[in-house]
């Protein structure tokens, strides 16, 4: 049986979510699936906010806030690694732990999708995902992505190294 997805809005950052981005840029659970691995200041992540320009081509990357039907912040969601040249993209996920297992990622993505290829004209988004991850591997399988073979130990998470795969979807 499909459930229902919630109703989800991708936004730009506004300078009100600079603690939410603060909150989840330093969360050190997370740091092992993400390129971060030092604390960022509440400084450095002003100045980000206040230069970021909201071009994908002028700064390589997009950030959206998630809010649900609520206007309560969900999450974030990144495409960053932009490739001009080969119109593709890395996707980046966090949903915050209140809003788990509810839908929000699949509705973000469905939306994030139709945004990349409607809006941003890419071909490709693409994700590396820890091979232990398989709530996100099951999710990204469902809705289209195609799996690479394993890299070992690609993901550091301060202590061990875990295995990943990259998974990529043509748009």
């Amino acid at each position: 049986m499909n459930k229902t997805l919630p109703t989800v809005r991708l936004r730009a950052m506004e300078p009100e979510d600079l603690e939410l981005l603060y909150t989840i840029e330093n969360d050190m659970n997370i740091w092992g699936v993400s390129a971060t691995n030092v604390p960022y200041s509440h400084y450095v992540l002003h100045d980000y906010m206040a230069q970021v320009t909201g071009d994908i081509y002028t700064d390589k990357q997009v950030r959206l806030v998630i809010e649900n039907d609520d206007k309560a912040v969900v999450g974030l969601v990144d495409l960053v690694n932009f490739d001009p040249k080969n119109n593709r993209v890395e996707l980046g996920l966090i949903i915050q732990k209140p809003f788990r297992r509810q839908g929000y990622s699949e509705a973000t993505m469905l939306m994030l999708h139709n945004y990349a290829s409607a809006v941003l004209h890419l071909h490709q988004i693409y994700a590396v995902i820890a091979v232990a991850n398989k709530p996100s591997l099951m999710l990204f399988k469902k809705l289209g992505y195609h799996q690479s073979e394993e890299l070992k130990d690609w993901l550091f998470d301060g202590k061990t190294y875990q295995s990943a795969v990259i998974v990529n979807k043509i748009l």
